[in-house]
């Protein structure tokens, strides 16, 4: 799997901001933070404000703070908000507004495949919140980890 550049940046100032919640925290704070281009990291929060995942405050003590709690946010909320809907293959996406039509699509063994992977992709994203996050990160990204749950090697 392949996450854009925009999207992991999303990803880390999410991260950051969980990290202080519930502080209302400075763009500079978070760009500085995670080594990210400001102008870069300003569309990048705007597009999680809009998505709801963000508040604002402005004046002197202004910045950035969360909507929600990080144990109800997910990575994969985060990086929707920012790229959109997101899968692993042009095969997956056949069908909607897409030129590429596969002839083999509804037949394919590797169509599902792919699906798999994907559902399992989703599952991971979708159900780690950034309070998970949190929780790793305090821990030095090792050791006492919540294993991700539903996941099936063998579909």
């Amino acid at each position: 799997m392949r996450i854009s550049a925009k999207g992991e940046y999303a990803a880390k100032a999410v991260l950051y901001l969980s990290l202080k919640y519930p502080n209302v925290v400075t763009i500079h704070e978070v760009a500085e933070g995670h080594h990210i281009p400001l102008k870069y990291l300003e569309q990048i929060l705007l597009a999680l404000k809009k998505s709801g995942l963000l508040e604002s405050r402005r004046g002197v003590h202004g910045g950035y703070t969360l909507a929600r709690p990080p144990d109800h946010i997910s990575v994969g909320e985060v990086v929707r908000a920012v790229d959109g809907d997101f899968s692993q293959t042009s095969c997956l996406r056949a069908g909607s507004d897409d030129h590429y039509a596969c002839p083999e699509m509804d037949c394919c063994g590797l169509r599902q495949v792919w699906e798999s992977l994907q559902e399992n992709v989703d599952r991971i994203l979708f159900q780690t919140s950034f309070g998970e996050v949190c929780r790793r990160t305090v821990n030095g990204g090792g050791g006492q980890q919540t294993p991700i749950t539903g996941l099936d090697p063998g579909k």
